[in-house]
């Protein structure tokens, strides 16, 4: 009965994940499908530069709670087992995220979703992660490179936090995020990846005129 209860939690989790945020909201509230323009994807970065700010941020604290929901579907459901099942739902949220059953199997690069898991899992762990990201989007000013710089310091510094199953999800989400970025990166190699209006690498672009006349972010 437990495992039969687990699967179906897990399914949960994967549909949760799988819910097209950008998408929504886009179709919705902006009478926009947001994977028509800028980078195509459904993510916060492209939901930012479809529809504002607002639209943007909606976005951001829904694909966040999804992950962190997700997470935490165990502990609601009052399902007995090892803490490391709540890694587990939350991985399968974070698939459903990248491949999204409502989108054909298509869908975002996870980033937020991922966060949301560190949330629901363990506090501090999600406090180092912003630690991580935060200043390291600040200094680069692209999303795509801070992403994956910080997946992989995350991922180290995730044995200073003694659990293996959490180190184990770090790796998983790392590979993924990786995977879903392997446009960016060859954007990257060619210096052809956008920025974000701000951030210490698009002030010394900006003060040295080497920004292009419509900067647009990509993730």
């Amino acid at each position: 009965m437990t495992i039969l209860a687990y699967c179906l939690t897990f399914i949960l989790a994967y549909l949760i994940g799988s819910f097209p945020t950008g998408v929504i909201i886009g179709k919705t509230f902006f009478h926009e499908d947001i994977r028509k323009y800028g980078s195509g994807n459904i993510g916060t970065t492209n939901s930012f530069r479809v529809m504002g700010p607002l639209g943007g941020c909606v976005v951001l604290v829904i694909d966040i709670f999804k992950g962190t929901l997700a997470t935490e579907l165990p502990l609601l459901f009052h399902l007995d087992g090892p803490k490391y099942l709540l890694l587990v739902a939350g991985v399968c949220a974070i698939l459903g995220h990248t491949y999204s059953i409502f989108l054909k199997f298509k869908g975002g690069k996870a980033v937020a979703t991922s966060a949301g898991v560190f949330l629901g899992y363990n506090l501090k762990f999600f406090g180092f992660c912003a630690l991580i990201f935060l200043p390291t989007l600040f200094i680069t000013s692209y999303v795509s490179l801070s992403s994956l710089i910080s997946i992989t310091l995350i991922f180290i510094g995730s044995f200073w936090f003694h659990d293996i199953f959490l180190t184990i999800i770090a790796g998983i989400m790392m590979i993924i995020l990786f995977i879903r970025h392997k446009d960016n990166i060859k954007r990257l190699i060619n210096h052809q990846e956008n920025i974000v209006p701000f951030g210490l690498w698009y002030w010394y672009k900006k003060a040295h005129h080497d920004l292009p006349k419509k900067n647009q972010t990509q993730k």
